[in-house]
């Protein structure tokens, strides 16, 4: 078994010692029907910094594929030249660079990597036992001063599954027990012993905060507050008060250091330092939010204290508010099929993500999940048909969007990843056939360039070290 471990590890880190990736080219171009959405937001000064590094990628060119580009192009018979883990070009005439690998794309499809906007791979890891609860600090509805990056397991088992699924970059973020859930972190799906080896470059961070049944059901069960929605919120409105307070004291301190006076620091809150990020823009808010009514009351509470909401998440009723969310410029992030698990997510509809998108909306499909993580091609293709039986005919171009560039938009990383443009990432899925139909698998999956899943080769596909000595396909 030693010898097995070694091995698992040491191909992880020969993974993971090559060069470092850079600043990327701006926002896509040509993409001019898509709603404008907030400029990402500047990378917060981190104590953990990414020490992720692309895996070997030599030139790569796939030829006579099908492409969706997530800028709302098709191109049949196209061709895409990938190098030095960058996007080279895209289109009908392309050569190969001498030496170059060739794979033929005649019949199957090519998309930009799966981006999941909402996820806890890692921080609820497989196998589902007590051991592997991280995600929730399940004490107070007060904890923004937790980072979801210090439960990541990287050996959850379910990233190599989610990798089989296309899935290239992820936004793991806490789970919804509180009012101010932690930070999240955005990932590359790379396989890795440490998270920071999968820490996605200078990535905005995100705060994840919770409204509805979760918080005020956990707290007042327990005889405390919040035990209401009206709790819930001003539970939320006087925490804003001491971060718009926190953050002044530490703008007087270094007002007075710029002007060379004596000066004592603020003793640091983490939790604060964490909301004042998001009073000064740093970091992203991702509202996890069922009900039409209680986003409207949430975009209130962000108008009175100056912060945005850069994403609901589930968000079922978002349909019953689209007008007022493409004028706020809010994306929801969403699912197709789930409903009904409890009384908030009761008027939820597959139609969804259609009616938003056809309102102008950012929106995304996620998973919030070990299993849908692994089909969000599939899930897409639901809300997708569900829209055209609703008389909401998105094409497949656009539709795309919600599970690539929407995504990353989410994420605050739209100008690096989500689209097949020359200049970002090569993030990068081959598919046997239309990524839309049920029976699509990812063959070969590239992140910067690297091939990472491969399914002519089984025998190179990632396995964590939690699995090694573990018989497969197997009961």
């Amino acid at each position: 078994m030693k010898r097995l471990y070694r091995y698992a590890a040491g191909s992880v880190l020969a993974f993971a010692a090559l060069s470092s990736t850079a600043a990327l080219a701006a926002a896509p171009a040509g993409d001019k029907a898509a709603p404008p959405v907030p400029a990402p937001a500047p990378a917060v000064a981190a104590p953990y910094p990414s020490t992720y590094r692309p895996g070997p990628a030599p030139d790569t060119v796939i030829v006579n594929a099908s492409i969706l580009t997530a800028t709302g192009v098709r191109i049949d018979n196209g061709s895409i030249l990938m190098s030095n883990g960058r996007i080279v070009a895209v289109g009908t005439d392309i050569q190969a660079p001498a030496g170059a690998r060739v794979i033929d794309g005649t019949g199957k499809w090519v998309t930009p990597g799966i981006i999941d906007a909402h996820s806890h791979l890692g921080v609820f890891a497989a196998p589902g036992v007590d051991g592997h609860a991280d995600g929730n600090e399940n004490i107070d509805p007060y904890t923004a001063h937790v980072w979801a990056e210090h439960s990541i397991w990287p050996q959850d088992p379910v990233f190599t599954k989610a990798r089989a699924g296309g899935v290239t970059s992820l936004l793991i973020l806490p789970g919804s027990a509180n009012l101010f859930g932690g930070r999240g972190v955005t990932v590359k799906n790379v396989p890795a012993v440490t998270v920071q080896q999968m820490k996605f470059p200078d990535a905005p961070y995100s705060l994840k905060i919770a409204c509805g049944e979760n918080p005020k059901g956990r707290y007042g069960s327990r005889g405390r507050a919040p035990a209401t929605r009206m709790g819930n919120v001003a539970g939320f409105r006087r925490t804003w008060i001491d971060a718009a307070e926190y953050a002044r004291k530490w703008d007087a301190y270094e007002r007075k250091r710029a002007k060379g006076e004596a000066a004592e620091a603020p003793k640091r809150d983490l939790g604060l330092e964490t909301l004042a990020g998001v009073l000064k823009g740093d970091i992203l808010v991702q509202n996890h939010c069922y009900r039409a009514d209680e986003m409207a009351v949430m975009l209130d509470v962000g108008h009175e204290f100056n912060f945005k909401i850069q994403a609901f998440h589930h968000a079922v009723e978002a349909y019953k508010i689209a007008d007022l969310l493409a004028t706020e410029q809010n994306c929801v992030a969403t699912w197709a099929t789930r409903w009904g698990f409890k009384m908030e997510a009761y008027d939820a509809i597959e139609e969804n993500a259609a009616i938003l998108a056809s309102h102008g909306v950012c929106v995304a499909i996620h998973s919030d999940e070990q299993r849908l993580i692994q089909r969000l091609n599939v899930e897409t293709a639901v809300a997708l048909a569900a829209g055209r039986r609703a008389g909401i005919d998105i094409p497949q171009e656009e539709a795309i969007k919600w599970i690539t560039l929407n995504a990353a938009r989410i994420m605050g990383v739209a100008d690096k990843t989500g689209s097949l443009e020359p200049g970002k990432m090569a993030d990068v899925v081959l598919w046997s056939r239309n990524p839309f139909s049920v029976y699509a698998i990812a063959e070969k999956v590239f992140i910067d360039g690297a091939l990472v899943h491969d399914t002519s080769d089984p025998s190179k596909i990632y396995r964590s070290d939690f699995e090694v000595g573990q018989p497969v396909g197997e009961e």
